[in-house]
């Protein structure tokens, strides 16, 4: 069995779930082709992206001229279905109000298709259901193979509509969702009928974490918050609730593991209320040194405002760190108030400074129980070996399928597509 990943930028620092699953995949006797639309522009610094990086193919690497050459040559071979596909786009691109960059998603899903031909790839699978999944749907009506699609949120649940989330379900071979509650939007937007097209595939962790832990208790009065600085996962509000911790006379120490956009705001901030000895940015780091972070903290935080459902969580309580979060999304799915971590409203500073100085003070017995009950709770949930077994599943249904099924059922006519 031979498949695709299509990932709009990979590798990317922020997608070693992404990594992980293909890698798990693979395990299961799949060979993988990674696709990638463009590169993502940042750093890597782990060597786990380092090799993917040069087991990636990128479909911008030619830039326009290679674009352009795949049209012409897609217009010369296969012009009906280049018909299908492009009134296809032109009408996701009405909705999306960007029918120009669509048209641009035609030209590389005309690459793409090629690739696929040539590498004899039998199912394609998107992350995100944003442009990815465009390539994907334009992909199929250019004579590609059967596809599906991970969403993960919270981008695709912010603009559904315009992102034709519903008519990606219909076309696709399945859909897939990290969560309960990630399944529950897809609902929303397709058809009763297709919901049992919906899988839930949930993100997992690997041995590197549901071997290593629970860790020993930390001591030290360290806090780490790992993510993009970015507004939608609330590091801004988290130094408002580190200055209330301060002003209070509790001790601790704050990281922030990563980077990003928002960081000269966030380093203001730091120095405005004063935190400049207690609050550290660490910037990009690689898988290794966040285990690392996360392995050396008290308690591992993610104030988010929007989410799916993050692995940093994961990958926290698999190391038996209590977490403190937010009640967004599929998070409390995972995360259980009082069991093994913490739960706030997402964007109250008073009732995250509140929790994190429960954190602090917690006796010792009950935060080796809280590390206990989320390394159990991630096993059972999260195990990445799992996790891909489902999706070698589905693929395998659907290719077996499709060999089955007569070509004009495969592809149905012009009419029917649109």
């Amino acid at each position: 069995m031979k498949v695709a990943y299509l990932v709009n930028q990979y590798p990317h620092v922020s997608h070693s779930f992404i990594r992980r699953e293909i890698r798990a995949v693979e395990a299961c006797g799949v060979e993988v082709m990674r696709v990638s639309i463009r590169r993502s522009g940042v750093t890597l610094v782990d060597a786990g992206d380092q090799e993917e990086e040069r087991q990636t193919r990128v479909l911008l690497a030619d830039g326009i001229p290679g674009l352009l050459a795949a049209l012409a040559r897609s217009f010369l071979t296969r012009p009906l279905r280049l018909t299908r596909a492009a009134l296809i786009a032109w009408k996701f691109g009405r909705r999306s109000g960007r029918r120009l960059r669509t048209m641009v998603y035609l030209a590389e899903a005309c690459l793409l298709v090629r690739w696929l031909a040539e590498e004899r790839v039998e199912h394609l699978h998107a992350h995100f259901g944003t442009n990815s999944t465009d390539l994907a749907v334009f992909a199929h009506a250019l004579g590609g193979p059967s596809f599906s699609f991970t969403v993960h949120g919270p981008e695709e649940f912010d603009r559904p509509e315009s992102l034709s989330l519903g008519e990606k379900v219909t076309r696709s071979a399945f859909a897939v969702a990290i969560s309960s509650y990630g399944r529950s939007q897809l609902f929303r937007w397709c058809r009763p009928a297709e919901w049992s097209k919906v899988k839930i595939v949930r993100c997992g962790v690997d041995s590197a974490f549901l071997a290593g832990g629970p860790l020993p208790l930390v001591t030290e009065p360290r806090l780490v918050c790992v993510g993009r600085l970015a507004e939608q996962k609330g590091q801004m509000l988290l130094v408002e609730a580190a200055a209330q911790l301060a002003a209070k006379g509790h001790d601790f120490q704050l990281v922030l593991a990563g980077d990003g956009p928002m960081r000269p705001l966030i380093e203001a901030a730091i120095a405005e209320h004063g935190l400049g000895e207690r609050v550290r940015i660490t910037g990009w780091l690689s898988n290794d040194s966040v285990r690392a972070e996360m392995a050396a903290a008290r308690l591992v935080l993610l104030p988010s405002f929007a989410e799916g459902l993050p692995v940093v969580l994961m990958e926290a309580l698999a190391l038996g760190r209590p977490v403190v979060t937010t009640y967004v999304a599929g998070i409390p799915e995972l995360v259980r108030n009082g069991i093994n971590g913490w739960i706030v409203p997402a964007g109250d500073v008073s009732a995250l400074a509140d929790a994190l100085a429960e954190g602090l003070q917690a006796d010792r017995t009950r935060l080796i129980e809280m590390g206990i009950a989320g390394a159990a709770a991630v096993k059972a949930a999260h195990d990445v070996r799992f996790e891909a077994e489902k999706l070698v599943t589905c693929f395998a249904e659907v290719i077996n399928r499709s060999q089955r099924e007569p070509a004009e059922i495969r592809q149905p006519a012009l009419a029917e597509n649109l």
